[in-house]
C-alpha cells in the first residue's frame, strides 16, 4: 500500500469528506460540503485545496517543509508523501483546509484547477545514500 493509499483510507472515515473524482479527472478526490479538497494524483502526490488566506496565513512554514510545493496564484498546494511525517502533516493540513473552507464560503475560491501537471517534484535525498 503506498503512502497516499494509506493517507486516503485514513481521510476516508472522516466525517466532513466524501470520495469521488477530482474536477481535473485523474485519481480520487476527498470532498467537503463546500468544496473540493484534495486531489489523490498518485501513489506519492496529492493536491490540497487550502485557500489564499490559509496559504497566507501559513506560507513561511509551508515554504519551509520539504514535503510542499507551492505554485504562485494557485489555491492549492502540492504534497510529496515519501515518509510518515509527510502523511502526519497532510492529516493536519486537510484539518486547517476544512476550517478555512467552513469559515469562508467564496465563491472566489471554487474549485480552480489544482496543482496537478503544474508541479515538477524532486525526490528528496535520504540519509545514506550516495
Amino acid at each position: 500500500m503506498t503512502l497516499a493509499e494509506r493517507a486516503l483510507a485514513r481521510l476516508e472515515v472522516w466525517s466532513d469528506l466524501s470520495t469521488g473524482a477530482p474536477s481535473c479527472g485523474t485519481g480520487r478526490a476527498l470532498r467537503s460540503a463546500h468544496s473540493e479538497i484534495v486531489h489523490f494524483h498518485s501513489g506519492h502526490d496529492v493536491d490540497l485545496h487550502l485557500t489564499d488566506p490559509a496559504i497566507r496565513r501559513f506560507r513561511h512554514d509551508l515554504q519551509e517543509s520539504t514535503a510542499v510545493r507551492l505554485v504562485p496564484g494557485s489555491r492549492w498546494v502540492t504534497i510529496h508523501l515519501d515518509c510518515d511525517a509527510d502523511v502526519d502533516l497532510l492529516m493536519s493540513l486537510v484539518s486547517v483546509a476544512l476550517k478555512a473552507h467552513q469559515a469562508k464560503a467564496d465563491p472566489a475560491d471554487a474549485p480552480a484547477a489544482c496543482n496537478f501537471h503544474r508541479v515538477t517534484v524532486v525526490p528528496r535525498e535520504h540519509a545514506g545514500d550516495s
